[in-house]
């Protein structure tokens, strides 16, 4: 079925929600042979938990290129059949709070005993130790915690959520790495690790530059609107149509800004003379730029702007990302046909390898569509597999 990379190595998908299917995906794309692990039909809690309903756009961007097995793991033949899989497997991912995993006897010490080999992938909301390690994650709340709300909005408006899931989305990329970095690893000790990432420690990472204003200069940053917190004048703007993004940061920049729109009004004024008056001043030099670009159409402006060198674009809304010229031609949206759905588009990765690309070869599959398969592979025959059936294993 797979093909790619990672095609050599065995995935076992124990996770739910969006950081631990985000960090698989990132495996399945490139090739790994991903068995996704759910719970066997009509069992209290299936539903929901993967991302909407099945045959809608968030199950299928999240789950493609995987295989599905249905399995109780609250059961004894389910456990076992796990651990079965796991003996020959080269990763598995989870993202259960860490006392769950603990409780069915599928964490890192008991499943690396099976295999030492094993790279075992957790992803929790806060840590899987430490006084917040029991409590619940949800990104919203890391978002809060990690600072990132006290950061994103317009001054004064209070704390505002960003518009996708990021630290869920980062935690899911950076776990995704680390087992990357554990499979080079092992090629050298040949023996599996623990990789672990969080919400909390994802989000605290992308403040990046954020979080160094306060750690090395004592800095707490604040809210900055459509405003560059430190890259002055960045910004959106109006125009005679509507709005533009306009980075004209550093002196150069700056400077072939106010050449090519005319403003050499702006260029010659000596409160904007250098980067320190320029962020003393932001408030006038943003209205003086304003006053200029409302003259154009944003069409006029991007064109002319960026021909002179000067970063500046649209604001689009998701439609229009699809629509442009440049995405199109950069193929991020991904065909694919489901049997049940049809020709449907995927996001794509936003990484490319010249010789041996990510891949989009299936779309998310039924609930257990792959269990007969998978258990025979494992040496089950049909007997057993009837049985366990009927047993509601799996």
């Amino acid at each position: 079925m797979s093909n790619g990379p990672l095609s050599r190595f065995k995935v076992v998908d124990l996770t739910r929600v969006r950081s631990g299917p985000t960090c698989v995906r990132q495996l399945a794309d490139w090739g790994a042979d991903v068995i996704q692990i759910e719970a066997p039909e009509g069992m209290e809690g299936t539903d929901g938990g993967f991302g909407g309903e099945r045959h809608g756009p968030d199950f299928q961007n999240l789950h493609r290129n995987k295989r599905s097995l249905t399995l109780d793991l609250k059961s004894k033949d389910g456990i076992e059949i796990l651990k079965n899989l796991v003996a020959d497997a080269d990763v598995v991912v989870e993202n259960f709070r860490p006392d769950v995993k603990r409780r069915l006897g599928i964490d890192y010490e008991a499943l690396s005993a099976i295999n030492p080999r094993l790279v075992y992938g957790s992803i929790s909301g806060f840590g899987q130790d430490g006084p917040y390690a029991k409590r619940p994650g949800f990104d919203q709340i890391a978002q809060g915690m990690g600072g990132l709300m006290s950061i994103t909005g317009l001054p004064g408006q209070g704390p505002v959520r960003v518009g996708i899931p990021i630290a869920d989305l980062t935690a899911g990329i950076f776990c995704a790495m680390g087992i990357l970095i554990a499979l080079l690893e092992r090629e050298e000790s040949g023996e599996g690790q623990w990789v672990q990432s969080s919400l909390l420690e994802a989000q605290i990472a992308m403040l990046d530059f954020q979080a160094a204003r306060w750690l090395v200069s004592g800095e707490v940053p604040k809210q900055a609107g459509n405003d560059h917190p430190t890259g002055i004048p960045t910004g959106v703007f109006k125009t005679r149509d509507g709005l533009m993004n306009l980075a004209a940061t550093g002196k150069a920049i700056f400077t072939r800004f106010c050449e090519a729109t005319g403003a050499l009004h702006i260029l010659n004024n000596p409160d904007y003379a250098t980067g320190p008056s320029r962020s003393a001043n932001r408030v006038a030099l943003n209205r003086e730029i304003g006053d200029v670009l409302i003259t154009r159409t944003t069409a006029e402006w991007i064109k002319l702007l960026n021909e002179a060198g000067v970063p500046s674009g649209p604001i689009n809304n998701i439609d229009e990302v699809f629509a442009d010229e440049q995405v199109q031609h950069l193929g991020i949206a991904r065909p694919v046909s489901h049997p049940t759905v049809g020709d449907i588009r995927l996001v794509g990765q936003a990484v490319r390898l010249s010789r041996t690309p990510s891949q989009i070869r299936t779309a998310a599959r039924e609930k257990g569509e792959d269990s007969e398969a998978i258990l025979k592979e494992l040496g089950y025959d049909d007997a057993h597999i009837s049985a366990l059936r009927q047993r509601r294993v799996i």
